[in-house]
């Protein structure tokens, strides 16, 4: 008898001991962000509204949206397929790069898809007027696009002074080889009102790594110099427009960044300036490779952080080994971002700081 209580007793203390490390390891998960947010997740992006962080990334078959009040519980967050190609059709397949944004009252989601040949890639816009995007009905707005009408992914918007911009990856004629970066104006958030105008091609040596791999060579060019996912950072009186360049099937794949003045002739090519060098990139030291398509959020505390997908090994390429991994950065003395190098996986990093 007094054996069996004993086991009994000591079955009883090693469950309270299960139970506190088990409290204390979900505390700790909502106290810090560890990388990466999640196993997979290719083109991240997240949206902050009344208190919570609209999360969305590849999935290539539809649109999927993350709720969550602190990006420290990602993982765990709440999550509903809120639309669903169709299954033919221009956007019917390769549903790319989804971005979620709240304009003029209501949501707008954009996003790239195909009609099952990369030459069929376009930007479609779907809105929603229900202040929950996981709840209310989501409406194809349509395709959009300037009069040229050419192959377009990786749409984002901003507003400046007033005005709205739609930004994107193109080709400047029909033939794959070169992706640039364009910009727009919106006369609202699914409409273009002006030509495009061409801020960024690829013309360093780190913005053109690109030779195809053998398994992806049918029906592509032998090369491709590449300028995507453009994501505008505004700070300080500035817009620093992030893109992601070299091929994503490339180590190299890092951010490079056009900076313009506020305020000034957005559609001019002359009002911005490319940064010669990169300014986020690979981390061998680290274990982190194919740094690129990133976003860009606050915590609550006030801190810039910049979001983005990479690999944890050299070689994996342009699929699903890529993860979704976010860290603070800083601001230069000149008042540019310092994005810093990419932390290694298993970093805790506070979700909050204490600046008391």
């Amino acid at each position: 008898m007094i054996k069996f209580r004993t086991l009994r007793l000591l079955s009883v203390i090693v469950t309270l001991i299960f139970a506190l490390q088990t409290k204390a390891t979900l505390a700790a998960s909502k106290e810090f962000v560890v990388n990466p947010l999640m196993p997979s997740g290719p083109d991240p992006w997240v949206e902050y509204k009344d208190g919570y962080y609209y999360f969305m990334r590849t999935t290539a078959t539809n649109l999927t949206i993350w709720k969550t009040r602190s990006m420290a519980e990602l993982g765990s967050a709440e999550q509903k397929v809120v639309w669903t190609p169709p299954p033919t059709g221009p956007y019917s397949h390769d549903i790319w790069a989804p971005e979620i944004h709240f304009l003029r009252g209501r949501w707008y989601i954009y996003f790239a898809g195909d009609a099952e040949t990369n030459q069929t890639h376009r930007i479609y816009v779907l809105e929603n007027a229900n202040a929950d995007p996981l709840q209310g009905e989501w409406q194809i707005k349509g395709k959009i696009t300037d009069a040229s009408d050419k192959w377009a992914i990786d749409a984002s918007v901003f507003e400046d002074h007033g005005a709205l911009y739609m930004i994107w990856s193109g080709w400047e004629g029909d033939e794959n080889g070169t992706q640039s970066i364009y910009i727009a104006r919106l006369s609202n958030p699914w409409t273009v009102e002006s030509k495009r105008t061409r801020i960024s091609t690829p013309e360093y040596p780190w913005e053109k790594v690109g030779d195809m791999p053998p398994q992806m060579a049918g029906g592509n060019p032998p090369h491709i110099d590449v300028n995507e996912g453009p994501e505008a950072l505004i700070h300080g009186g500035k817009i620093f427009l992030t893109y992601s360049a070299s091929a994503c099937w490339t180590d190299n794949y890092a951010l490079g960044m056009v900076t313009a003045v506020s305020g000034a002739d957005l559609l001019d090519p002359h009002s911005w300036i490319k940064s010669p060098h990169p300014v986020f990139q690979q981390s061998p030291e680290h274990h982190v490779y194919a740094t690129g398509h990133n976003s860009f959020f606050k915590s609550p505390d006030g801190r810039d952080w910049l979001l983005y997908h990479a690999n944890s090994e050299p070689g994996q390429g342009c699929g699903w080994h890529r993860s979704p991994r976010a860290q603070p950065f800083t601001w230069n003395s000149d008042g540019t971002p310092n994005f810093g190098d990419p932390l290694s996986i298993d970093v805790h990093i506070p979700w909050q700081e204490d600046r008391h």
